[in-house]
């Protein structure tokens, strides 16, 4: 069942009465229905987000965020664990990325807004387990944007070493514990730098993301075509040192590698088609990045013993300088690197913004994170959430941030899998632009029709959940640790200050739309006895039903449509028509 929004009894002041109080279990699953969620897209404090970005952007975001991240900063913490055989984590990663993503392509065409998952498990699992996806995404993108930031401070000594010869000090270029690394002053400056491109508006920072995903494009090409002569069959023996074990613990570090296709998600309210745009954005970006990871990453293992990889952040430069004997082509994939990095924070600080945009919007995080200025852009979200990236990846080891960010994308991910499978229950009606493969086919089990479609959503939270579990037990406490602050957040701000607690929300069997609206008017009109009376009662259910869905009232808002309201702020009274008195 769906949240049906019903407006509270209107007394003769015209002041709404007090919500009638529901049961604690009732408020904790509330739910935000679609064509709300749809109706206040962009809408922000004290502005709206502009509509910008086509087809072509939003692939390149998610590009952005994606390609990068696992080949130039976390194949040296991957190959130790899976050796050769990362390349087979690099597809087992993929493979499960894309059941996820066709989840993900469905939701995005059906709920194009700005929260991804977050909005996806609000309208369909209800508010406490929205809060929840939420705060997964909080650690997915926050904690990625430092876990990227880390890295790029090795490889912009590698391109300051090769051009000026001159490098940042180890205590203020390496992480913290790591090689004398005390302060990570470069993961400060790429995060600030980013902010700053945010600053500038979405369509200029997409126009800045474009570029800089076609030089690093070009900057991994070329470190295949250079690195491929330096291959040696050795190399890949013992393909897989560290048995299946170890490819699915190097599988699970590599997921956060593929979050790009959801921060394409999180510009549904920016996109000019989102409905069209968004999925095929997902799923060409996702095409795109695996091809490349694999191909990289076979490259780099047979051109390099995979026990060098160990402690190696900047592993793609070492081996173009060690396959070359010149110290060129490894400055020229440095550059590459250094921009390629940037834009993976650029993209991912973009999807963190807006993730908190919306989830203020519904009242779950305070105000702030939803003010909107005349560029269009949440300022205070952008500076609040980049100061707080870019201290985190200043101050804490890349490992550590990998890991606890691969959990948290992959429950953010299994929640997605399960919200299509909910949705098609509710609603199986709703107009989708975008379906999960065979949808359309229909199987016996049981004595019911089961669309085979559904395999996809149930395999991808399977493969969620087998990664998950591939993780090792400190990243689970942090993870468990994380849950219990964001909990105590919610019941004790979030739960009472929520847009649907304040509007007052009732529970009914199904959402009153206009054709469930027609057929309940069209069937009483008809008990009268004549079918002149059925059309009429048809026609004006279809009449109260009508405005309520657009305003997004009909669908769980749990108030009243809006009089227009004066320069103070109260209804404004509807003016008596003129005329003669009869």
């Amino acid at each position: 069942m769906l949240d049906q929004g019903t407006a509270p009894p209107v007394t003769g002041d015209k002041r709404r009465t007090p919500p009638q109080a529901a049961g604690f279990g009732a408020r904790l699953m509330r739910r935000k229905p679609v064509e709300r969620l749809v109706a206040e897209g962009g809408q922000g404090e004290g502005g709206t987000l502009r509509r910008s970005l086509g087809m072509w952007q939003l692939t390149m975001i998610s590009i952005g965020a994606t390609l990068g991240t696992g080949i130039f900063v976390v194949l040296g913490e991957a190959v130790p664990d899976a050796g050769p055989a990362v390349v087979i984590s690099f597809v087992l990663a993929g493979v499960t990325a894309l059941f996820s993503a066709l989840s993900y392509a469905e939701l995005a065409g059906t709920i194009p807004v700005s929260g991804s998952s977050y909005s996806y498990a609000y309208a369909t699992l209800g508010e406490v387990i929205a809060w929840v996806c939420g705060w997964c995404l909080i650690l997915e993108y926050g904690v990625s944007v430092a876990a990227v930031a880390v890295g790029w401070g090795q490889y912009l000594n590698e391109l300051l070493d090769g051009t000026i010869g001159v490098t940042i000090p180890a205590a203020l270029a390496n992480p913290p514990g790591t090689d004398g690394g005390i302060f990570n002053l470069p993961a400060l400056l790429v995060v600030l730098l980013c902010m700053a491109f945010l600053i500038g508006g979405a369509k200029e920072s997409a126009r800045a993301n474009t570029i800089m995903v076609g030089v690093k494009i070009v900057a991994l090409l070329l470190f295949c075509a250079v690195a491929f002569t330096g291959i040696r069959a050795g190399n890949y023996t013992p393909f897989m040192p560290l048995g299946l074990g170890g490819v699915s613990a190097a599988g699970a570090t590599l997921f956060f590698s593929y979050i790009g296709f959801d921060a394409a998600s999180t510009a549904g309210e920016e996109a000019k088609n989102p409905k069209k745009d968004l999925p095929k954005a997902i799923m060409l970006s996702l095409l795109i990045v695996t091809v490349l990871y694999v191909l990289v990453a076979a490259v780099a293992v047979g051109a390099m013993p995979w026990g060098d990889f160990q402690g190696s952040e900047a592993a793609l430069a070492g081996i173009m300088k060690d396959v070359t004997g010149q110290s060129f082509w490894a400055v020229l994939l440095a550059a590459g690197a250094v921009i390629a990095i940037a834009s993976v924070v650029l993209t991912v600080l973009y999807g963190q913004t807006r993730i908190l945009f919306a989830m203020s919007r519904d009242g779950l995080v305070p105000k702030a994170f939803a003010k909107v200025n005349r560029k269009g852009v949440p300022l205070a979200n952008t500076v609040i959430v980049s100061l707080f990236c870019g201290v985190l990846a200043a101050a804490i080891p890349l490992g550590q941030l990998a890991d606890a960010t691969s959990i948290g994308t992959l429950f953010a991910f299994a929640l997605v899998n399960v919200a299509v499978i909910v949705l098609r229950v509710t609603r199986p009606d709703m107009h989708r632009s975008f379906q999960v493969p065979f949808s359309g086919v229909r199987v016996q089990v049981g004595g019911t029709q089961v669309p085979l479609g559904l395999v996809f959503p149930v395999l991808g939270f399977a493969m969620c959940v087998y990664m998950m579990l591939s993780l090792d037990v400190i990243t689970w406490e942090v993870f468990g640790g994380w849950m219990l602050v964001g909990l105590v957040i919610y019941f004790a701000y979030g739960m009472r200050r929520s847009r649907l607690a304040v509007d007052g929300v009732a529970l009914v069997k199904e959402p009153v739309t206009e054709k469930a609206g027609a057929k309940a008017g069209a069937k009483t009109a008809a008990k009268a006895g004549t079918k002149t009376g059925a059309k009429a009662g048809a026609q004006t259910a279809k009449k109260a039903a009508t405005p309520a869905a657009k305003a997004g009232n009909a669908a769980g808002s749990g108030a009243a449509p809006r009089a227009k309201a004066t320069g103070k702020g109260r209804p404004q009274p509807r003016k008596k028509a003129r005329g003669k008195k009869k």
